[in-house]
């Protein structure tokens, strides 16, 4: 078991989770460190928010996807989830598939999970289960933050908020300089406006 421990909370629909949890999968090709994935809710996110209707349409089709994800990790545990969400996101965001019922039952079958996890998709028997694994990984980062978010050995950050996705030692020093910041518990944030849309290997 490594000293260094990350966890790791998204969304699939984010093409910016995407492209972090591409990052850190990389990273630990490289670095040696415990490595968990779980899932957060961007509908959870922004209730009560006031967005513009366009956003609010999109929020609302997000649930689908994280409910059945999160009824594989009650079902099947968490550590089913790096699989699956790799599998829906190839599909959501290389492949720019609809993110739908088809895309997300196709990934399951890749996978080799129940497609009766799809039964999930709307309703909530796992709504409490869901809510508590949003807020255990974004209750820490406080107000105006989003997603994608990590704790590093327990101290969580929103982001690295990244356009493409860096590989080999490259990921690895990304790495190294989101645990040093972490080691201090007064650093709180480091921000420039993005300038380039996601960027996704085909």
């Amino acid at each position: 078991m490594s000293d260094t421990r990350v966890d790791f909370w998204f969304d699939p629909s984010c093409p910016w989770c995407w492209l972090t949890s591409r990052w850190i999968l990389e990273a630990n090709k490289v670095r040696d460190f415990d490595l968990g994935f779980h899932v957060m809710s961007l509908g959870v996110l922004n209730e009560g928010r006031d967005l513009d209707p366009a956003y609010r349409e999109h929020i609302d089709k997000t649930w689908g996807p994280v409910r059945v994800l999160n009824a594989a990790a009650q079902e099947h545990g968490e550590d089913v989830l790096a699989d699956l969400y790799t599998a829906i996101g190839l599909r959501f965001h290389n492949g720019g598939r609809p993110q739908d019922k088809a895309a997300v039952e196709e990934a399951l079958v890749d996978v080799g999970l129940p497609t009766t996890l799809m039964e999930h998709w709307d309703e909530t028997t796992y709504e409490k289960e869901l809510r508590a694994s949003h807020h255990a990984g974004m209750d820490v980062l406080g107000d105006n933050v989003g997603a994608p978010c990590i704790h590093v050995n327990g101290v969580g950050f929103f982001g690295p908020v990244i356009s493409r996705v860096p590989k080999g030692e490259e990921a690895g020093k990304v790495f190294d300089g989101a645990v040093a910041l972490a080691n201090f518990p007064y650093f709180y944030e480091l921000k420039r406006s993005r300038t380039e849309s996601p960027v996704f290997d085909v």
